[in-house]
């Protein structure tokens, strides 16, 4: 099986296929990195037509029924599919301090977010199975004929996080819920909370609290394994297990003072990937640890957790 895991940004980008002299297979902690591609930036939302007056139709003469009849019942209207009912955690609106002072972390700053929910668990097989059976939908790695598409590493996991899922595949998904992907910085204070914590448990490394390399699971584990390391706000896994793909593409900070090699892959080419994987090592899981990929990567450490 290929090993595609997440990695710190210096290094990972540095040598990413096709955007460094040395090819590496992306989300690999501590040397390889995504396989940059270059993708075209989403279409600008056009605003709903205004919406037409109701006029109210005539109501039609009851039909008087004969007597002796019996009335014929009328045929139940077949019920829609329900939603997926997934728990979701409110953050508050307000400040915290995002980012650090390594590489492309640079620098810390103060960011002011409004009141926002996140998906308290990473998106399950299952809950993704359900979303194909009703809407047919094909994953980009299906559509490029892959045979380890999600629903093989999906066998006997049903509560696991789906993986093998591009940037296309986790907005529709979300869009499916009425939801969307969070964003960088909502992803950010959803895993760190306001204190500038390094890790969503605290400030120091913690073993037994996240699925990673140090963990030893070589593959993903049910979403919520590790309660010691949930965040400030009770969200889960968001160290390890699977990284996850955000809304945002990979920008500099503001007041970025630059000098790293991993700068040049700024602009609307990358989207960010956050969290680290199963296979990531503990510098590669920190809250502020930023990496980022072509939309079209498909990786057995990648998945997704919506927001709205």
């Amino acid at each position: 099986m290929k090993r595609l895991p997440l990695v710190s940004l210096f290094v990972l980008l540095a040598l990413a296929v096709g955007c460094a002299p040395s090819p590496a297979t992306p989300i690999a902690p501590p040397s390889p990195t995504h396989a940059p591609i270059e993708v075209l930036p989403t279409s600008t939302p056009v605003p709903p037509p205004p919406t037409p007056t109701f006029t109210p139709a005539p109501t039609p003469a009851e039909k008087a029924t004969p007597v002796g009849a019996t009335p014929t019942p009328a045929a139940p209207t077949p019920a829609a599919p329900a939603k997926l009912q997934v728990p979701m955690i409110a953050i508050p609106a307000g400040e915290f301090i995002m980012g650090s002072d390594r590489e492309v972390e640079r620098p810390s700053h103060t960011v002011s977010l409004p009141a926002f929910e996140i998906d308290q668990f990473e998106v399950t097989n299952e809950q993704f199975a359900r979303f194909v059976k009703e809407t047919g939908y094909k994953t980009t790695a299906e559509k490029a004929g892959d045979s380890m598409s999600w629903s093989a590493y999906a066998a006997g996991k049903p509560n696991n996080p789906v993986v093998k899922v591009s940037w296309d595949d986790a907005v529709a998904y979300c869009q499916w819920m009425g939801k969307r992907l969070p964003t960088e910085a909502e992803w950010e204070k959803a895993a760190r909370g306001t204190d500038g914590r390094l890790y969503p448990w605290g400030n120091e490394w913690a073993s037994g609290k996240a699925n990673t390399k140090e963990a030893g699971y070589r593959g993903t584990t049910i979403t919520g394994s590790f309660p010691g390391g949930a965040s400030p706000y009770g969200v889960m896994d968001m160290a390890g297990n699977v990284a996850e793909w955000t809304s945002d593409w990979f920008q500099p900070y503001p007041g970025y003072p630059g000098g790293d090699s991993a700068a040049q892959f700024f602009g609307q080419k990358y989207r960010v990937i956050r969290g680290g994987g199963w296979f990531s090592d503990k510098e590669m899981v920190r809250t502020t640890t930023r990496s980022c990929s072509s939309v079209d990567l498909a990786n057995d450490d990648v998945g997704f957790r919506c927001a709205r």
